[in-house]
């Protein structure tokens, strides 16, 4: 496994920052990487139990309370295929409001830098392979993610309506499918690589001769390991101040067909694989062109993908 040495920097010192969905699955692994790279940093997440970030005076409080220099915008109301086809009124809604108000409410609270993240969702259904930023305005979303991604990159254009008339510094991050330890492995709510895993490791618990995938298994993904999506949130943070909006991936591009493979073979699971054609595959192919990325502020994917899976198997096993 490839480990991070990115330099401690003095860029977060002193500094307030405030995490949205800092106790979810991304958010930790954020957290951790900023405690590590940062000497002196104050981190405030607010817990949804305490913050409504759907309402706008729950938002007024949190920015009272953690007074921010930094916003670090995570928070999301997001699953995979199944959860986004049974809730797009609730996912455009929520996803919505809750970013478009809390960059308003940051910027009359006089928020120095506001990182967004974006979706890869956002892109239309059929974008040319790589996906290039300039692409995302192009066509419409896969249907099943259209709401959510349509939310998601209204974002993008607050970002560069507030850059052009306030000279409000956010930045526009789009990571591409993320993997790895802590990731949700409910069925109801799981994207691709949690579902496998979970559904191969029980099935050859149970000794079954073989486990139900969704689709055809011939689209393409590609995937993030979590660790590296942390370090190129706070990379871009830290060196990059324009609205213009940026790919997050590794660059490589899988099958689902082949994905499922590999993990039934890393988890030791010499069943079959029964496709349910019945369910819908989502977008045809994606992989991103991250060369914006590179070149903005010097930031490329580290972890191999097979490295990547082993340790989130690694992870679910053990729990």
């Amino acid at each position: 496994m490839t480990d991070f040495h990115r330099e401690t920097t003095d860029y977060w010192d002193g500094k307030s920052v405030m995490v949205t969905g800092g106790a979810g699955f991304l958010g930790s692994h954020l957290i951790e990487e900023l405690e590590r790279r940062a000497n002196d940093v104050d981190i405030f997440v607010p817990r949804s139990d305490e913050y409504d970030l759907r309402e706008k005076a729950d938002i007024r409080r949190a920015l009272t309370d953690s007074d921010p220099d930094v916003v670090l915008h995570l928070a999301a109301t997001v699953g995979g295929i199944g959860a986004n086809r049974e809730n797009p009124g609730k996912y455009f809604y929520e996803n919505a409001v809750m970013g478009i108000e809390l960059m308003e409410q940051a910027r009359k609270f006089g928020v120095k830098k506001f990182t967004i993240l974006g979706t890869i969702c956002s892109y239309p259904k059929y974008t040319d392979v790589p996906f290039q930023e300039e692409d995302l305005y192009s066509g419409y979303p896969e249907e099943t993610n259209a709401p959510y991604g349509i939310a998601k990159k209204a974002l993008l254009t607050q970002s560069r309506a507030y850059r052009k008339q306030y000279d409000f510094n956010s930045i526009y991050l789009m990571p591409v499918n993320l993997y790895g330890p802590r990731d949700d492995f409910d069925l109801e709510t799981s994207h691709v690589i949690p579902a496998i895993i979970r559904k191969a490791i029980e099935a050859r618990e149970n000794g079954d001769e073989s486990f139900v995938a969704w689709g055809t298994g011939e689209p393409t993904r590609e995937f993030l390991y979590v660790k590296d999506a942390a370090d190129g949130i706070l990379t871009a943070t830290e060196r990059y101040d324009q609205s213009d909006p940026v790919n997050l991936g590794s660059g490589m591009e899988i099958s689902i067909r082949d994905l499922i493979e590999l993990i039934a073979d890393l988890v030791g699971f010499d069943g079959e694989v029964e496709w349910d054609t019945s369910k819908p595959d989502g977008q045809p192919r994606r992989r991103l062109d991250t060369s914006r990325a590179k070149e903005r502020f010097d930031w490329e994917a580290t972890t191999e993908f097979e490295e990547g899976l082993r340790k989130t198997i690694e992870w679910y096993e053990n729990q």
